[in-house]
């Protein structure tokens, strides 16, 4: 085996401008498609990590039906306290839950007593909130950052309508909203903080105490319109969310029919359009990376055999077999797709690191100056260097078993 390395090497180096230039083209497809793994993985996770850290959490749980009717916030499908009990129970049976956090969300009317208009209302725990969604403190542009999120009669407000109504920090607005029997109630609120919105200006997202939300709604009981979940390792999400389907879904109404309903960060931001669309492209790239690579070596291949034919003619004539011939042809495809493989790695791994040192930014939504950080697992680069080395091989395949079936005498006689 060692001598037919040895042979199809020194092949490879009597050609050494068009081994050089397929050695090339492999190492351009290789450094194209790990860096764009690595750059598109990075602003992959930092776009869904700004979306979950901040507003969604990374699973949500609903009442049956509840996010089906989402748009309107029904508040006839709040899970009542019972039901809360029995899923909070289930999430600390989960090793993977890291926390969660009960809301209680309502549509209302924001008023600064000189103008109106409509705002979305998340009542919430300050402190499990924050330990829920991380990133949503750090999204206060003014207003007191110390300490909770928002205390007892005081209401955090979004950008978007501290600007077009004029509200500032310390202002007394009035939140009045619609209880689920339709009785109208008003509450009044100081304005403790203005939010940046994560997903861009058109975010109508207040935070208010949810004891404050439940009197609002005159609620008699504890009732809960969504409860947010955060996990320990976001990378088992889809681990993590069959299992709670399974243990949650065991809960039913009178009837036998399930009642909750658990939904991924996913199901429920519109986002996850952009994160498939990434993938896709790299599936796409990758599609790229292997054809450069079997047309190249396939190209080098034949020309390979086109101009040896009479030296393929000469060792078949002595009396190598034909395996043997096969087995030269591929040990060429074989070390053309190593050597551009490794050459390819190296140089991609040095680019990725120099440029976190770069440590180039980008805005995200309202986000400003996100510090791009690419990574890529070594499950990737691997896996992309097999395909790498087995495709050349492929592509060495057919012109191999040409020059393996070549007639002896045929092959001498050519000119």
């Amino acid at each position: 085996m060692f001598d037919v390395l040895d042979i199809a090497s020194r092949n490879l180096l009597r050609y050494r401008r068009r081994s050089l230039l397929t050695l090339l083209l492999i190492v351009i497809g290789m450094v194209a498609v790990l860096l764009f793994v690595a750059v598109a993985g990075s602003f992959k996770s930092m776009m869904v990590g700004q979306i979950t850290d901040s507003v969604l959490g990374h699973l949500q749980v609903h009442r049956k039906g509840y996010v089906a009717s989402i748009d309107n916030l029904p508040l006839n499908l709040n899970m009542k306290p019972g039901m809360v009990a029995r899923v909070e129970e289930g999430l600390k049976q989960s090793p993977a839950v890291e926390n969660w956090s009960p809301r209680v969300k309502f549509g209302g009317m924001f008023s600064n007593f000189a103008e109106t208009t409509s705002i979305r209302v998340n009542g919430i725990d300050p402190a499990r909130e924050a330990a829920t969604t991380p990133l949503l403190p750090g999204r206060m542009l003014d207003g007191d950052k110390a300490g909770p999120l928002v205390g007892k009669g005081q209401i955090v407000i979004p950008m978007l309508l501290a600007r077009g109504m004029k509200t500032r920090v310390g202002d007394t607005v009035v939140v009045v909203a619609t209880n689920r029997d339709g009785s109208v109630n008003g509450k009044t609120f100081v304005v403790r903080g203005i939010l940046e919105s994560v997903t861009g200006p058109g975010g109508r997202d207040g935070y208010i105490h949810i004891d404050d939300a439940r009197e609002l709604l005159r609620m008699t009981e504890a009732e809960v319109s969504e409860i947010a979940v955060r996990l320990k390792d976001f990378s088992r999400l889809d681990q993590v969310d069959a299992q709670l389907k399974q243990s949650l879904g065991s809960l039913a109404n009178k009837e036998g029919k399930p009642v909750i309903e658990v939904h991924t960060w996913a199901d429920l931001s519109p986002f996850a359009n952009l994160a498939r669309m990434i993938d896709l492209m790299t599936l796409f790239i990758k599609i790229v990376l292997v054809s450069i690579v079997l047309v190249s070596v396939m190209n080098v291949m034949i020309m390979a055999v086109f101009e040896r034919i009479r030296e393929i003619g000469t060792i078949a004539a002595i009396g190598t077999s034909p395996s043997r011939i096969l087995l030269l042809f591929l040990s060429e495809g074989l070390m053309l797709g190593i050597v551009g493989t490794v050459a390819g790695i190296v140089l991609s791994l040095a680019a990725i690191f120099g440029i976190n040192l770069w440590q180039p930014t980008f805005n995200f939504g309202m986000q400003q100056n996100l510090v791009m950080a690419p990574t890529i697992a070594a499950g990737d680069v691997l896996t992309i260097a097999a395909l790498v080395v087995l495709v050349a091989v492929i592509a060495s395949l057919q012109p191999a078993w040409k020059a393996s079936r070549m007639d002896p005498i045929t092959a001498l006689r050519h000119v």
